[in-house]
């Protein structure tokens, strides 16, 4: 199971409206695979779109799959939001962490975490807006801030986001392993947790293009409608020749 987090990077009203289409588009693809989706937290953005987004994906290799959907996401159009009709850039970074049922080493003491409630938005209900039932979770030691407004009750909705952030210390854990071993092998380039992976370009052209593995399609709205297998089937094959070629590379003595 996955834990997937979509923020709005540079580029404002664009870029929160952009980052709900990436939403869409990461949640369809998840249900065409037969994943179980849940969201679980959504800040609004401040005229359209939103903020940031969390929503949990379960099924086999879900955490897997999602990894291919991992970086920012770039999307070139005509704005919408610009009175003069402009061509505007806009940014969404898509983060995946997985859901940790069995905690292991990790401890998180109770004077590492703050934990902040809040009156729910969004989808809901009336009922979200009567108590201050969302919780905010921020682990003091990493900066990591997780939060879940999806359950009815502030209890329920602890437990949740404990688990997110149990998630996300792992995966942080795991990036800077990643980090640490392509230094040691003299690899100076990003490992892929945090690069541009994907443009969307709606004008003067309509093209989707990774910029990973070069899959591209001139059908941008079938991709913005869930249509990913190209891009993650690509993705995974990609990965795979490398480990394989990793293994069958010895380091140099």
């Amino acid at each position: 199971d996955a834990l997937i987090t979509i923020n709005a990077g540079a580029g404002g009203t664009d870029a929160q409206d952009w980052a709900e289409m990436v939403l869409r588009m990461e949640m369809s693809w998840a249900e065409s695979r037969g994943f179980k989706v849940e969201l679980l937290e959504a800040s609004a953005g401040e005229q359209a779109g939103i903020k940031s987004a969390t929503f949990q994906a379960s099924g086999d290799h879900a955490y897997g799959l999602f990894g291919a959907e991992r970086g920012v996401h770039r999307l070139v159009r005509i704005s919408p939001y610009d009175s003069q009709g402009r061509r505007q850039t806009a940014f969404a970074g898509l983060e995946v962490a997985p859901v940790v049922d069995e905690i292991g080493d990790i401890e998180i003491r109770d004077e590492d975490l703050r934990v902040d409630t809040y009156r729910a938005s969004g989808a809901g209900g009336q009922h979200v807006n009567k108590t201050d039932s969302a919780v905010r979770l921020t682990h003091l030691p990493t900066g990591i801030v997780v939060a879940c407004q999806q359950e009815r009750s502030q209890t329920a909705n602890k437990v949740m986001a404990m688990k997110m952030l149990y998630g996300k210390i792992v995966e942080q854990a795991e990036r800077e392993r990643a980090e640490e071993i392509a230094k040691e092998k003299g690899e100076s380039q990003d490992v892929g947790w945090g690069s541009q992976i994907r443009s969307y370009v709606l004008n003067p052209y309509t093209m989707v293009k990774d910029l990973r593995t070069g899959v591209e399609t001139g059908n941008v709205q079938l991709v913005l409608d869930g249509a990913l297998d190209e891009f993650v089937r690509a993705w995974l094959l990609q990965q795979a020749g490398q480990a394989e070629a990793a293994v069958g590379t010895p380091d140099a003595e």
